[in-house]
């Protein structure tokens, strides 16, 4: 029985062909969803894409990091600059839930985090994604600081750290729904403890 094959596909090689590696993400996007992450794993990725397993893997060293880089290419939360901190962090937030709440990518990170807790290769690539998020959401804090609404000496990280921790409690626990008062209250406090003095 011949198998066919696409000529394009025979030999990927080591270096990520941009080509063959959105192949691989939308195989891997389509397992997914017709598996489910119980029933996801590298060889039903590499049969739907027509890959090497080999090759995946010297892409994504684990089947966590390939299903971060699928989290990743989903997302699509809006980060407001709204000129205000308090505004801008409640506007990401509500953003970031509905995101979780309205597409596949909620479980499918709530997934990653459970497995990066019996998982090495899935807690090394989780936190190696929450350093880079970290970064990400300290901008929003850092262009507060630009314009003199919280204290220089902030620690921008760390005040981003709490944020996504607020966030990530709310999607394990499968909260998702909190209303924007909610939010909000939370932000106020975190708000409280880095506004600049006689802010």
């Amino acid at each position: 029985m011949g198998v066919d094959v696409d000529p394009a596909r025979k030999s990927i090689g080591a270096r990520r062909n941009p080509d063959s590696a959105d192949a691989i993400l939308e195989a891997a996007e389509a397992v997914l969803v017709e598996a489910g992450y119980a029933g996801f794993s590298i060889e039903a990725v590499a049969r739907r894409a027509r890959a090497g397993k080999p090759t995946i893997y010297r892409w994504w060293p684990s089947k966590a990091a390939l299903l971060l880089d699928v989290y990743q290419r989903q997302k699509r939360v809006d980060v407001p600059d709204t000129g205000r901190l308090e505004e801008d962090l409640v506007g990401f937030l509500k953003n970031l839930f509905a995101h979780w709440r309205e597409t596949s990518s909620g479980s499918v990170f709530r997934s990653l985090i459970a497995e990066a807790q019996s998982d090495d290769a899935a807690s090394a690539a989780l936190a190696g994604y929450a350093l880079g998020r970290t970064s990400h959401t300290g901008q929003i804090i850092e262009r507060a600081k630009t314009r003199g609404e919280i204290g220089v000496d902030i620690d921008s990280a760390l005040v981003a750290d709490l944020i996504a921790s607020f966030a990530w409690k709310h999607l394990l626990t499968n909260r998702l729904d909190e209303d924007q008062a909610s939010i909000r209250k939370t932000v106020s406090y975190v708000m409280r403890g880095i506004a600049a003095p006689g802010k």
